[in-house]
């Protein structure tokens, strides 16, 4: 893997494409280095806001050195990333994590699950996977954001909770709602919903990634506030952990308690 670099990105555009969604394009060669799961770490300007702001990577135009970042203004962070300007400047470090096995998906039939915030790095992984896949999108409400970027590589389906759009419920009730199948799930989404992957995986003997992006805090693996048990013994700690932001964000579903 790549050495983690701090580096400066401008701001090619930026725009607002959900209720509190915005859609950023940054160039930095950053992107040449990206695979599919990985996230970087933005840095407010904010002096009184330290910690960079994990956001995962949706997009890597590696031609351009572009990189497309999706993300929910959740806090002040966030909230200050919303406001900048094409020609602005950010502080990012990356590339960060270890993302998509995208090897072991080859000739196999798989479902990329998307929930929420956990959508965008659907789009990046779609891309890289040559072949046919299915895609599982849950959103709250018809205000839906990229189903149209990922029909452009594999089908789509659609869950809203309160039923506007496509099936009523979540990822898991398009599974029963379209009889489908798959030998392989790679997911990102809230836990609810990961906790209802890693278990349907487990009953259907299907190999499942999950990312657990969610639970990230600084991103860089020094406040200890992303830290997972696992199902096996850490080789050097003797502990049954892992940090997410540096042993993740993605996972075999089995590999993790949650």
């Amino acid at each position: 893997m790549a050495q983690k670099k701090k580096v400066t990105a401008k701001i090619v555009s930026q725009k607002q494409i959900a209720e509190q969604i915005f859609d950023l394009w940054l160039e930095t060669k950053l992107a040449k280095e990206a695979y599919p799961g990985q996230f970087v770490a933005v840095y407010p300007h904010g002096e009184s806001m330290l910690l960079p702001r994990p956001i995962s990577i949706c997009e890597a135009d590696k031609r351009e050195n572009r990189l497309r970042l999706v993300y929910r203004v959740a806090g002040k962070g966030t909230a200050e990333f919303s406001t900048c300007k094409a020609g602005d400047q950010l502080d990012i470090l990356g590339v960060l994590g270890n993302g998509f096995p995208v090897e072991k998906a080859k000739g196999k039939r798989v479902f990329l699950m998307g929930g929420g915030i956990g959508i965008p790095p659907m789009l990046e992984l779609a891309k890289d996977m040559d072949d046919k896949k299915q895609v599982l999108l849950g959103y709250r409400n018809k205000d839906l954001f990229l189903e149209e970027d990922l029909a452009k590589y594999g089908d789509v389906y659609v869950a809203t909770e309160d039923g506007s759009v496509g099936t009523r419920g979540n990822v898991m009730d398009i599974i029963k709602a379209y009889s489908l199948h798959a030998d392989m799930i790679m997911a990102c989404g809230p836990m609810p919903m990961l906790r209802a992957i890693k278990k349907y995986a487990a009953e259907n003997g299907i190999e499942a990634y999950i990312s657990l992006e969610e639970r990230m805090a600084c991103g860089v693996g020094a406040c200890l506030g992303c830290v997972c048990k696992t199902t096996e013994e850490d080789a050097h700690s003797h502990v049954h952990n892992a940090r997410i932001c540096t042993e993740g964000p993605v996972f075999e579903a089995g590999e993790v308690d949650i």
